[in-house]
């Protein structure tokens, strides 16, 4: 039988995850990886990872499975914090999730742990697709919960090696197997912020790491000062809440990281927070054989939501240029931007959003 390695992080979706496999006779071996925040954020730390393993280990013990924890807390504090930190500083918007599935989960861990197993099974909300004789990262039947924009930096290698046993599920659905079956994790709530950063709050992970440095808050159409913020990398384009300006709605428009200002507009009909045009830049499809796709009509996404834009698009080397449908509000330089078939059912590639 085809050994598998079961991703598990005390979640209900990996819960789930195992049940499901555990119902069609398999018996994988779970892992745990451990990425905590204890050693860097001292008292900050309310990083979940005793209660996981405590969950984790009912699991193993009810679905009969080995156990072990998969240590990578090092390389993902060199790789997936730093690019973070990297990235905020120099003003653009990280997203440490997708790079933590490419290089963390299903990267150091397979390349680690994963070599004598021929799947990797994980909790993800997506499913995949047989097209040409090719493995493909399809969407999830349940659209809100849909994940395969946190895994569309993935390579078509490695998507052919994971399994994901709740892509047809929706998460309600989940929900009741997890209550049904009595898992530890019935009414554990959704994880929430940075890839396995726990319960950290985001903006005290920048505070530690980044500090505070007084600057403007400029509008962006009269250079009116409205107040003062504690530093541009606590903000990101097309942003709303935490302004603390009165008069709005107000949205950040733009940041110059030199000299420390945040630019801001009233209103989502601001021109200033639209565009029609996105470049990706270090775009990759997944897949190597695209004949099967209509490569100039697509859909895409510039952040993890449930809804899809439609655009054009147009390779210019290792670049993509969409023309969009309608504008996008709050582009984003550094984001990802995900690419799909235009019937929604395939994603493609993705690449990083530009600054233009």
């Amino acid at each position: 039988m085809d050994r598998i390695a079961a991703l598990v992080s005390g979640g209900v979706d990996s819960s789930v995850m195992l049940h499901i496999l555990a119902g069609k006779g398999l018996s994988p071996d779970i892992f745990y990886i451990r990425i905590s925040m204890e050693d860097e954020l001292g008292q900050l730390d309310d990083c979940s990872f005793r209660e996981d393993l405590e969950l984790v280990m009912q699991l193993a013990k009810k679905y009969n499975c080995r156990f072990e924890i998969a240590d990578l807390h090092h390389d993902y504090w060199q790789t997936v914090v730093r690019y973070t930190i990297d990235t905020v500083k120099s003003g653009k918007t990280p997203n440490p999730d997708i790079l933590c599935n490419r290089i963390i989960k299903f990267g150091l861990f397979d390349e680690r742990y994963g070599k004598d197993y021929k799947w990797l099974a994980t909790g993800h909300y997506a499913n995949t697709l047989v097209l040409n004789d090719e493995i493909f990262l399809a969407t999830a039947r349940d659209k809100k919960k849909d994940q395969t924009y946190f895994l569309s930096g993935l390579t078509a290698e490695q998507i052919a090696r994971i399994m994901f046993p709740i892509g047809f599920l929706t998460k309600p659905e989940v929900r009741k197997i997890a209550r049904d079956e009595k898992l530890p994790s019935a009414s554990r709530p959704d994880s929430q912020g940075i890839c396995f950063l726990g319960k950290i709050n985001y903006q005290q992970f920048l505070l530690r790491y980044l500090g505070t440095k007084e600057g403007d808050i400029v509008e962006a159409e009269t250079g009116k000062i409205w107040g003062k913020h504690k530093g541009y990398w606590f903000y990101t384009i097309g942003q709303r809440h935490g302004l603390g300006l009165g008069q709005g709605p107000w949205y950040v428009s733009a940041k110059n990281t030199e000299e420390n200002i945040i630019f801001i507009t009233k209103g989502l009909n601001s021109q200033s927070l639209k565009e029609n045009t996105v470049y990706l830049e270090d775009f990759h499809f997944i897949n190597h054989n695209l004949s099967g796709f209509d490569l100039e009509n697509i859909k895409f996404k510039i952040r993890h939501t449930p809804e899809f834009t439609a655009g054009k698009l147009s390779v210019e080397g290792s670049k993509v240029k969409i023309e969009s449908e309608k504008a996008i509000i709050g582009l984003a330089p550094g984001q990802y931007g995900a690419v799909y078939d235009k019937d929604e059912k395939v994603c493609l590639g993705a690449g990083v959003i530009e600054w233009r």
